[in-house]
């Protein structure tokens, strides 16, 4: 048969993952496609760069340009990341007829109607499987095998290294910034891993996960996005005491005709499936209001993983399967669009930590506080303050004071914490998190 020839951009570690398997597995891929798949060309940017891995039918170059405009290129494989050049190649590739396969989140949340509109123009498809959750077939079941129902909710773990973190600072007793760098030794976190700790990789990916769910073009200053840089190994601590993992979970979910959307460290009952999520694996949990609850785990990245992916991606682009999600992603532009939830509506319980001077009264100007503001405590945890001959004389001892509250709204909780900021007897940081239900 003829073969499909696939030129990849961006031979990095995902790249070179996806090399190994059609080189490889060539008799598979071939039998699963019903055609070889078969690269012809690898763009990189040092030609000169030593590579652990040769491509012996493949033409390695640097003319990205040159290889979008050969006709016997039939897919780009699009694997660089960032914005640009990335739009600019992608939108080259579908004017010149070829189909993409990409695995840039960042790129398809921001200019992801762009791109999905000019490929519907050029009777083109792009497929993103490997754009969210690395290994797991979480775009294919939402666009596919759930589309007899209305997806209702969707919560996630979708970031691995802040999951990594959290898993190894809880389990082993280690500091945020100690694990971090073990993380970065071990290539779960990169040198800048600003967008994986502070919660942009995971609303990203969320973003994408609800305009294929919902139908509704979301923007990423649109709903809370919290990371995991502000925690204490304390708070973990805590949490543990009272019955929970912390999470940096990712939700949208459909309330009252709203989508209430956040991603941001939460507790979650130690005894549900999402909290046993240890180290860099994600876990995606839906549910539909035909199916019910469904959930998805496995490793949200790594090489091989995302190349998997890809080349499932690359399979489906073969058959005509990758096309089956642009009848969805047309309805974007064509019904009313659900709204996102303010993010000051959005009722939740949630875990207060104070540091606060051991002294009468104080948690009597907490209470009056939270209570002026419509919030009521459910339960209380301080511990023993130090005894007075250890610490500076003429100072007040700083003991922690744990409160879980009753559900409240995010701008009633905001309004609280600006009143409490005046509380001379309070010490930063002041720490808060929602509680999932």
């Amino acid at each position: 048969m003829q073969p499909l020839n696939v030129a990849i951009i961006g031979l990095g570690t995902v790249g070179t993952g996806v090399a190994r398997i059609l080189t490889e597995q060539p008799e598979r891929i071939a039998q699963r496609a019903g055609r070889p798949i078969r690269i012809t060309h690898a763009v990189v940017r040092d030609l000169n760069k030593p590579r652990d891995f040769d491509l012996p039918d493949a033409q390695l170059t640097n003319d990205v340009h040159a290889v979008i405009k050969d006709d016997q290129v039939d897919v780009i494989v699009q694997l660089i990341g960032g914005l640009e050049p990335a739009r600019e190649i992608m939108l080259a590739a579908l004017e010149a007829g070829k189909n993409v396969v990409t695995a840039n989140k960042a790129l398809l949340c921001e200019h992801g109607d762009e791109l999905f509109s000019r490929a519907r123009q050029s009777g083109r498809s792009i497929a993103f499987e490997a754009a969210v959750a690395g290994g797991i077939p979480i775009i294919t079941a939402i666009g596919q095998s759930m589309t007899a129902n209305q997806i209702t909710r969707i919560e996630a773990i979708l970031n691995g290294t802040s999951n990594f973190i959290l898993t190894e600072m809880l389990g082993k007793s280690r500091s945020y910034a100690e694990v971090l760098v073990e993380a970065q030794q071990l290539g779960y976190a990169e040198a800048d891993p600003t967008m994986d700790v502070d919660g942009t990789d995971a609303a990203q990916k969320l973003v994408i996960l609800a305009q294929l769910a919902f139908g509704t073009r979301i923007r990423l200053d649109q709903f809370t996005r919290i990371g995991i840089n502000t925690l204490e190994l304390a708070d973990l601590t805590y949490a543990d005491e009272l019955g929970y993992m912390v999470k940096l979970l990712a939700v949208v979910k459909l309330v009252e005709g709203q989508l209430e959307m956040h991603v941001q460290p939460t507790l979650v009952r130690k005894e549900r499936p999402i909290a046993k999520v240890d180290g860099a694996f994600n876990m995606i949990a839906l549910e539909g209001d035909v199916v019910g609850k469904t959930w998805y785990s496995g490793p949200g990245a790594g090489q091989m993983p995302t190349a998997s992916a890809v080349v499932a991606d690359l399979i489906d682009t073969v058959t005509g399967r990758a096309s089956l999600n642009f009848p969805q992603l047309d309805l974007w532009g064509e019904r009313d669009a659900i709204p996102v939830q303010p993010a000051d509506e959005v009722t939740n319980r949630y875990y207060l930590r104070f540091n606060v001077e051991d002294r009468p009264h104080v948690f009597a100007d907490i209470a009056d506080i939270l209570g002026r503001n419509g919030i009521s405590l459910a339960s209380i945890i301080q511990h023993e303050a130090p005894e007075l001959d250890s610490i500076e004389p003429n100072a007040d001892p700083v003991v922690p004071l744990v409160v879980m509250t009753h559900r409240t709204t995010a701008g009633q909780l905001r309004s609280a914490e600006q009143a409490l900021d005046q509380l001379a007897t309070l010490r930063s940081p002041c720490i808060s998190m929602p509680v999932a239900d």
